[in-house]
């Protein structure tokens, strides 16, 4: 089989965003075993200028679900960004993950030569399709998710390589 936009995009969201819940999971387990209040990992953040943990993942599943749904030619799911704890920060992972596999793979043939427009605060970006992944999606999506685990290694959460890679 060649090598395609679908094998480069859906899969791997998909192994990202299952890894940062099984993250998730740990932080929370951490909070419970420390009788530390969740919100304290939720809201934490690396530098005051950088966005808390909550918002790293909102932006990791908003990325690969915009990434999904534009490659495919479809519309972009909204989200409210209104999470407050691991349970609903799982649940947004879980129904991003759903959104992606339900996206029939043809869906994404010839998106390597789809434009793709996106509205920002500094106007449009545009780009094709392969360099839309390639080079905007993946290394925003790795960013926030490895962000994430930063968050938590550093608020002492036992977590190493295997559990952000899944390898």
């Amino acid at each position: 089989m060649s090598f395609s936009i679908y094998s480069a995009s859906a899969p791997v969201f998909v192994r990202i965003l299952s890894n940062l819940s099984a993250i998730l999971d740990k932080a929370e387990a951490h909070c419970t075993a420390r009788k530390i209040a969740p919100e304290a990992l939720l809201q934490f953040r690396l530098y005051p200028d950088m966005f808390p943990l909550v918002r790293q993942v909102q932006i990791a599943t908003d990325m690969t679900k915009g990434a999904a749904a534009r490659l495919a030619g479809i519309d972009v799911p909204s989200y409210a960004d209104t999470e407050t704890s691991f349970e609903e920060l799982r649940a947004r992972l879980a129904k991003t993950v759903d959104f992606i596999q339900s996206i029939k793979p043809e869906l994404f043939d010839g998106a390597e030569d789809r434009a793709i427009v996106l509205k920002t605060g500094n106007g449009e970006r545009h780009f094709k399709g392969d360099d839309y992944l390639l080079n905007f999606v993946l290394p925003n999506v790795h960013f926030h998710a490895t962000t994430t685990y930063a968050i938590l290694r550093h608020c002492g959460v036992e977590l190493g390589k295997k559990d952000y890679t899944g390898l």
